[in-house]
C-alpha cells in the first residue's frame, strides 16, 4: 500500500523584495538622485548657471529666472534670494520658498585665507554703496556679504571684483566654500608655518573644477599655521592645524569630520603630519572622499561629518591612503594648546619683520560700503596696503611702521572700529537674521549691537573674555554650540502668554582650550526684552563663585542650574 504522502508545510510567506537605495552614495553605484537638489545637480552643473545669467537674466529681471536656478545653481555663483520684508519669524517654517522670496539678492564674495589689498577692500566697498544700498556684513567665514543685489546688476559686480582678483565662484552651493586661514600668515612671530601656499594651490586646483562642484552638500575647510589655533579647525569638514613634527619639522596636522547646526560634531585627528606642499593632495583626497562616499540621500545628513561618525578616524584614514592617495601618511602629534585668551587677534601686534598689525572691531561684523572703503583709505594713509578678515566677524590692518600705530588706532577708533574693544564688543557675533535670511526666525544683528551696548553701560568693569553668539534659527550659522553664551533664535512665550521673539541659550560651548559643546539648562528661554537682563544676571554670579583664574567655561559646567537660569 502507498504511503499516504505527508500533508504539506504551509510556506511562510515571502517578502516582496523591496528595491535598497542605501544612501545615495556614488562610490557604490548609486547614481540615481533620490530629492530634488540631487536632481537638479545632475540636470545641470551649478556653474553653468553663471552663463544663463549673463546673457538671460540680467536682461530679462527676476520674473524670468528658472526655479531651478533661482533656489538652487545660482548659489554656486554666491547668490541666495533674501527674505521679503515684514513677514515675521512664524512663517519661516510655514510659507512656500516662492512666498519668502524677495526680487533680490544675497551676493557673497569669498575672501579665501581672509587676504584683502586696500584695493580690492575699496572695490568692495564702492560696490556696496553703488549696488547694495551700501550693506556690506563680514561673516565668521572671513566672507562679505552684500544685501539688495539686483540680478540685473550682477554681471557688472562679476567685472569688478574680478578686476581686481575677486570672485563669488562656489562662495555658496553644494561646493568646497571659501578657505578659511590664518589672517596673520606669514606674518606673526609666533607663527608655526605659513599654509598660504596651499590654500593658494586648492584654489588653483579646485575652486570653479567640475570634478568638485556636484558635492552631497557644502564643503568647508581651514588652514592656519597659528599657534593660537585662529580658524576654528574643530569644526570644519576638513582642517590643516600647524604643528611641529619632532622628525621632519613644521609642518599639519589633519582633522576631518567636523561641523554645527542642528547635529553639531567636533571634528577628528587622523594622526596624519602632512608638509606643506603635500597639503593640496591631502584636501583633494579628502573632498573626492566626500563626493564619491558622501550621504546623498537626505539632506540633512550630507555632511562629512557623518560619514566620519559612521567610519571613525582609522578607516577615513585607511581609505584616504589606499584609495586616493595611493601611499600612506606619517604619523605626527597634535596641536598644542593655545595659551592666549583670545585669538581673534584683536589689538596691536608685532609682526616677525618689526612692523605691526592692528586688529580692530566692528560691531557684530556689521559695517558698510562706505567704513570698508574708509578703512581702506586708512590702512594706505598709514602705509599699508594689506588687511584681512577674521573668523570672528573682525578685521586686521597688517604691515603698519611702529611709529604710526597710534595714529592709525585714533582713526580706526573714530570709526567706531575698536582696537581696544571692551569683552562684550570682541566677544560677540550675528548671523544675518530675520533682516534678510529666509530661514530666520528672530532678529540677530541690530538685537546684538544693543546688546553690546546694554552689556558695556551696565557692566563697565567686567574684564574676562566671553563669548555670546546670536543666531536667528538652529542652524549655527554664529555657532552656538561652541560660545560661552550661544543664543539660538526661537518663538517664546512671554510672562503675559504672547508667541514673541526670543532665545534657547547654550552655555559653556568652547573650541581651543578644551572644545565642546555649550550645556542647555532645562527650560531656559529668554524673551529678547530678557535679554540684557539674563546675560547681566548670569555674568555677575560668574564673577561671584569664580574660582581664580577659571574661564566662563569651566565655571558652567559645575555650577549649578540656579545659578545658570
Amino acid at each position: 500500500m502507498a504511503a499516504t504522502p505527508e500533508k504539506p508545510t504551509p510556506a511562510t510567506p515571502r517578502r516582496k523584495p523591496g528595491r535598497h537605495r542605501g544612501e545615495g552614495q556614488w562610490a557604490r553605484g548609486h547614481f540615481t538622485p533620490l530629492n530634488g537638489n540631487e536632481q537638479f545637480k545632475k540636470d545641470d552643473d551649478g556653474l553653468n548657471v553663471r552663463t544663463r545669467i549673463e546673457t538671460i537674466y540680467a536682461k530679462t529681471g527676476f520674473d524670468s529666472i528658472d526655479p531651478n536656478d533661482l533656489r538652487g545653481r545660482m548659489r554656486w555663483w554666491g547668490l541666495y534670494t533674501q527674505r521679503k520684508p515684514g513677514i515675521d519669524g512664524g512663517k519661516t517654517a510655514v510659507l512656500e520658498p516662492e512666498e519668502l522670496d524677495d526680487e533680490y539678492f544675497m551676493l557673497r564674495v569669498r575672501i579665501d585665507g581672509g587676504r584683502l589689498t586696500t584695493r580690492q577692500l575699496r572695490v568692495i566697498g564702492e560696490i556696496s554703496q553703488e549696488f547694495a544700498r551700501g550693506t556690506a556684513d563680514i561673516t565668521d567665514r572671513q566672507n562679505v556679504q552684500y544685501h539688495w543685489i539686483r540680478i540685473e546688476d550682477v554681471p557688472e559686480i562679476w567685472r569688478r571684483l574680478e578686476e581686481v582678483g575677486l570672485s563669488t565662484t562656489e562662495a555658496c552651493g553644494d561646493t568646497p566654500r571659501v578657505i578659511i586661514g590664518s589672517p596673520v600668515a606669514g606674518i606673526a612671530e609666533d607663527e608655526i608655518i605659513d599654509g598660504t601656499p596651499a590654500i593658494e594651490e586648492i584654489q588653483r586646483r579646485i575652486i570653479g573644477n567640475k570634478d568638485f562642484s556636484n558635492l552631497p552638500r557644502k564643503f568647508k575647510s581651514a588652514i592656519s599655521g597659528s599657534p593660537l589655533l585662529d580658524v576654528a579647525h574643530e569644526i570644519n569638514d576638513i582642517a590643516f592645524v600647524g604643528v611641529e613634527h619632532p622628525e621632519h619639522g613644521p609642518g599639519f596636522d589633519v582633522w576631518v569630520g567636523g561641523g554645527l547646526s542642528t547635529n553639531p560634531k567636533i571634528g577628528v585627528r587622523l594622526g596624519a603630519w602632512v608638509p606643506l606642499d603635500e597639503v593640496p593632495d591631502v584636501y583633494t583626497g579628502v573632498i573626492s572622499i566626500f563626493r564619491d562616499h558622501g550621504y546623498r540621500r537626505l539632506r540633512n545628513r550630507a555632511r562629512l561629518k557623518f560619514l566620519v561618525a559612521d567610519w571613525g578616524a582609522e578607516k577615513f584614514r585607511q581609505v584616504l591612503e589606499d584609495d586616493y592617495l595611493k601611499r600612506k601618511l606619517v604619523d605626527g602629534p597634535a596641536p598644542a594648546r593655545p595659551v592666549a585668551e583670545w585669538r581673534d587677534h584683536v589689538g596691536v601686534h608685532r609682526q616677525k619683520d618689526g612692523r605691526y598689525y592692528v586688529g580692530f572691531a566692528p560691531r557684530v561684523g556689521r559695517v558698510d560700503g562706505a567704513t570698508l572703503t574708509k578703512i581702506a583709505e586708512v590702512a594706505e594713509a598709514h602705509g599699508s596696503g594689506r588687511v584681512r578678515t577674521t573668523v570672528e566677524q573682525k578685521m586686521i590692518v597688517l604691515d603698519v611702521e611702529e611709529d604710526r600705530v597710534e595714529s592709525l588706532s585714533a582713526a580706526l577708533e573714530a570709526l567706531d572700529l575698536r582696537v581696544a574693544p571692551s569683552p562684550f564688543r570682541r566677544g560677540t557675533m550675528a548671523c544675518t537674521g530675520i533682516e534678510f535670511c529666509k530661514l530666520a526666525i528672530v532678529e540677530t544683528k541690530a538685537r546684538g549691537a544693543s546688546l553690546i551696548d546694554e552689556l558695556e553701560r551696565r557692566m563697565p568693569d567686567f574684564d574676562q573674555p566671553i563669548t555670546i553668539n546670536v543666531n536667528g534659527c538652529p542652524n549655527a550659522c554664529a555657532r552656538i554650540q561652541v560660545a560661552d553664551i550661544g543664543l539660538k533664535g526661537q518663538l517664546v512665550l512671554d510672562d503675559e502668554g504672547r508667541q514673541v521673539e526670543g532665545f534657547q541659550v547654550h552655555l559653556g560651548g568652547a573650541l581651543g582650550l578644551e572644545a565642546g559643546f555649550g550645556r542647555k539648562v532645562r527650560g531656559l528661554k529668554v524673551t529678547s526684552a530678557e535679554l540684557p537682563d539674563y546675560v547681566e544676571r548670569v555674568l555677575t554670579r560668574f564673577q561671584a563663585e569664580r574660582e581664580d583664574g577659571e574661564r566662563f567655561a569651566a565655571w558652567v559646567a559645575r555650577a549649578s542650574e540656579e545659578s545658570l537660569s
